[in-house]
C-alpha cells in the first residue's frame, strides 16, 4: 500500500536501492550470506562436539561450508534472490530467504549422510546450523535497512506529525513519511481509539493513545499536522476530531480517496494531501444507484449541455465523458467558463473544435439552427440563473433566462427529435417564494408539458445548495473569512440542504434514465444543516477571529427549505433515496409574464404559511394565506 503513497518527484525506496550500485549491493550481500553459513557451521560443530573440535574436523568442517556456499549461490540466483527482484528487508525477501536456507540446510544434511566416515562430522551439524545461517544472514538484511532508512529519513524541516489510524492506510503512510528524505512530514506518534493498540508500534512509531486524548498528546509531541489515515472518513469522525484540536494550532490534513490514489496517471503523493474542508465536515455521501448500469442511454449518443461553462455543467460533461457519447457539445454564453470545462476534459482550451458552442439560451433561432445542425439526442440544461437576491431585484431577467430561454431549449430539442432531456431545478420550486423558485417552478411546468407533447424522457431533477457551486455560500463564507469578515448570516436558526457537485451531476445523469416523461426527481438529502454551524467551523477551520453578523431573512426567504412542496407526492419506486413526483403541465401559450410578476411580487414582505399551487399554470387565481411579518 505505501507505494501508492509515493511522492511523484521520488522514485519508491526500493527502486532507489537498486538504482545506486545495484551489483555492488548484490556482491556484498552474497558474500555476506556466504560468511554467514562459514560462521553457522562453524558454531554448529562446537555445540555438537561441545567445544572440543579435533584437528581432522577441519578439512570437513571446510566442505561442509564450501557446500553450504554454493549452494546457497546457485539456489539463491535461481530464486533471484541475488537479482534484486525483492524490495530489500521486505516480507517477501525474508520468505525466500528462509526458502533458500532451507534447501542448503537439506543438501549440507543429504551431504553428511553420504560422507559422515569420509569427514567424520555429525549428521546433526546442518540442522544445527540451519537456525545460526538465518539469524546471521536475517541480521545483516536488517543492518542494511537500518542503514537505508537513517539516510532518508526527512529533514530537519520537517512538521512533527501525528497519524490518526494505525491500520494497514496509516502503517503505509508511516513507512513512506520515514523513508523518504523530501518528506514535508515527520511522525511522532499515531493515534488508534482501538485498545488493543494501545502499545503498538510500527516502525518505531508508538501509538500515543485514543482520539479522546488528542489535546495532551499534541502538547507532548509539540505537533502541528494531524493526517487523518481513513479509506473512508465519516463525516461525525471528522467533526469530533476537528472540535478536540480547535484552538491547538494544528493542520488537519486527509487522504485523497483510494479510487483517486489508484486510479490517477500519477501515484498519489503528499501533494496531495488536502486540509480538512467543510464538504468534510457536512459529510454527504452520493446515492449508490450503479450510474455505469443505467447510463447506457448515453453511450454511443450525440450529447448536448447547455450551461457546461459553470459549476454543476462542467462537472456534468466530465461525468458524461466516460460513459462513451458518440459526441459531447458543451453550450455556453461564458466563453471563459467554456474554456475551462474544455481545458478540464481535454487539456487543451482552443475553443476551435465542434465540442463547444457559444450561445446564449434567450437567442430561440440560434439556438434552433444549432440543434438543426447538430442533432442532438440527449440534452442536460443546466443554463440557469440562480442568484436569489439578486433575482429578487430583477425577476424580469429570472423569466427571460429561467422561463423563456428554458421553452427556447425546449422547442429546439423537440425539433432535433431529442429522447431524452433533464431539467436542472432547485428545492426553492417547491412551494416558491422567490422569484428563483417560480421562475424554475415553471420551468419544471415547461418541461412536464414538453414530455406530454413529444412522448421523450423529459424530466426535471431538484435538489438543494451545491458545496462548492460558483455563487453558492462556502465560497461566500470563505472570501469573507479571507478578508478579516464579517461572516454574514441571515439569521441563527436557518437550514439549508447540502449536497456535493459530482453528487448532483450523478443525480442528474441518473434522471434520464429512471425519470419517466414529466416526473420531477428529488434526492432525499438527510438532515438540513443549521447554517450557522457551518459558518462557525469554517471559522475555527481558518484559526481567525472573524465575527458573525445576522443580516436577516431577505424578502420570500424561508428560514427551512423544502424538497416536496405542498401536495406533490413522494414516490420511491426505484430507490429509497430518490422520490419521484410530478410535475402539471404548463401550456406555454398561457404564460403571462405580468402575472407571473404579480405572483412573485406577493410574497415579498410576509412569510408564507400555505401557497395552494392549484397546478394549473401561472396565469390561475392567485390565493395566499398571509402571516403578519
Amino acid at each position: 500500500m505505501h507505494t501508492l503513497l509515493t511522492t511523484k518527484s521520488e522514485p519508491r525506496e526500493s527502486e532507489q536501492i537498486r538504482d545506486e550500485k545495484p551489483a555492488l549491493w548484490i556482491w556484498i550481500q552474497l558474500i555476506l550470506d556466504s560468511m554467514s553459513w562459514v560462521v553457522a557451521v562453524i558454531l554448529a560443530l562446537l555445540l555438537r562436539y561441545e567445544m572440543g573440535i579435533r584437528v581432522e574436523q577441519f578439512a570437513g568442517a571446510a566442505v561442509i561450508a564450501a557446500i553450504a556456499v554454493v549452494v546457497q549461490v546457485l539456489t539463491g540466483y535461481a530464486l533471484a534472490l541475488y537479482r534484486g527482484r525483492y524490495p530489500f528487508g521486505s516480507f517477501q525477501e525474508a520468505r525466500a530467504l528462509v526458502f533458500v536456507t532451507v534447501i542448503v540446510a537439506a543438501s549440507i544434511t543429504a551431504s553428511l549422510l553420504v560422507l559422515y566416515e569420509a569427514i567424520n562430522i555429525g549428521r546433526s551439524v546442518g540442522l544445527i546450523a540451519f537456525p545460526f545461517a538465518c539469524l546471521f544472514m536475517g541480521a545483516a538484511r536488517y543492518a542494511k535497512r537500518l542503514y537505508v532508512e537513517s539516510r532518508t529519513r526527512p529533514g530537519d524541516g520537517a512538521q512533527n506529525t501525528l497519524i490518526y489510524g494505525a491500520g494497514f492506510l496509516g502503517n503505509s503512510l508511516l513507512t513512506r513519511m520515514i523513508q523518504d528524505p523530501e518528506s514535508p512530514y515527520f511522525p511522532v506518534g499515531l493515534i488508534d481509539d482501538d485498545p488493543a493498540k494501545k502499545h503498538l508500534r510500527l516502525s518505531g512509531v508508538q501509538v500515543q493513545g485514543r482520539g479522546e486524548d488528542l489535546p495532551a498528546i499534541i502538547r507532548r509531541t509539540r505537533a502541528t499536522v494531524l493526517v487523518l489515515a481513513f479509506a473512508n472518513v465519516e463525516a461525525s469522525v471528522v467533526r469530533r476530531i476537528s472540535d478536540a484540536v480547535a484552538g491547538l494550532n494544528i493542520r488537519v490534513l486527509v487522504l485523497p480517496p483510494l479510487r483517486d490514489m489508484l486510479g490517477g496517471s500519477a501515484p498519489a503523493g503528499f501533494s496531495d494531501f488536502r486540509d480538512v474542508a467543510v464538504e468534510d465536515l457536512i459529510g454527504r455521501r452520493p446515492v449508490d444507484i450503479k450510474v455505469d448500469e443505467i447510463a447506457g442511454y448515453i453511450k454511443g449518443k450525440r450529447v448536448l449541455v447547455t450551461g457546461a461553462g459553470g459549476s454543476i455543467g462542467s462537472e456534468l460533461c466530465r461525468q458524461i465523458m466516460p460513459f462513451g457519447p458518440a459526441e459531447l457539445i458543451m453550450l455556453d454564453h461564458d466563453e471563459t467558463g467554456l474554456q475551462q470545462t474544455q481545458i478540464s476534459i481535454t487539456g487543451r482550451g482552443l475553443l476551435a473544435g465542434r465540442d463547444t458552442v457559444l450561445a446564449n439560451i434567450r437567442d430561440g433561432e440560434a439556438l434552433k439552427e444549432i440543434f438543426t445542425d447538430r442533432r442532438p439526442e440527449v440534452v442536460f440544461h443546466a443554463a440557469a440563473l440562480k442568484h436569489a437576491p439578486l433575482l429578487q431585484q430583477y425577476p424580469v431577467e429570472a423569466w427571460k433566462t429561467n422561463v423563456c430561454g428554458t421553452l427556447n431549449v425546449l422547442q429546439a430539442a423537440r425539433s432535433a427529435g431529442v429522447s431524452h432531456f433533464v431539467n436542472i431545478s432547485t428545492d426553492k420550486a417547491a412551494n416558491p417564494t422567490t422569484a428563483l423558485g417560480h421562475s424554475k417552478r415553471v420551468a419544471e411546468k415547461l418541461t412536464a408539458w414538453m414530455a406530454g407533447q413529444t412522448g421523450g424522457r423529459f424530466v426535471s431533477v431538484r435538489f438543494g445548495n451545491v458545496m462548492g457551486s460558483r455563487g453558492s455560500m462556502l465560497p461566500l463564507f470563505t472570501e469573507q473569512i479571507r478578508v478579516g469578515g464579517p461572516v454574514t448570516v441571515t439569521d441563527p436558526e436557518v437550514t439549508r440542504f447540502f449536497m456535493t457537485i459530482p453528487e448532483a451531476c450523478q443525480l442528474v445523469i441518473q434522471a434520464g434514465a429512471i425519470g419517466a416523461g414529466g416526473d420531477v426527481l428529488i434526492l432525499d438529502m438527510g438532515e438540513p444543516v443549521k447554517i450557522l454551524d457551518v459558518a462557525q467551523r469554517m471559522i475555527a477551520m481558518s484559526g481567525k477571529k472573524v465575527e458573525i453578523i445576522y443580516t436577516g431573512l431577505r424578502p420570500g426567504e424561508k428560514l427551512h427549505e423544502e424538497l416536496v412542496g405542498t401536495g406533490e407526492l413522494d414516490q420511491r419506486p426505484l430507490h429509497p433515496k430518490i422520490s419521484h413526483t410530478r410535475a402539471t403541465e404548463q401550456d406555454p401559450a398561457t404564460l403571462d409574464l405580468g402575472v407571473w410578476l404579480e405572483r412573485c411580487e406577493a410574497e415579498q414582505g410576509a412569510s408564507i404559511a400555505e401557497i395552494p399551487d392549484d397546478e394549473s399554470d401561472e396565469t390561475g387565481p392567485i390565493r395566499i394565506v398571509r402571516v403578519a411579518s
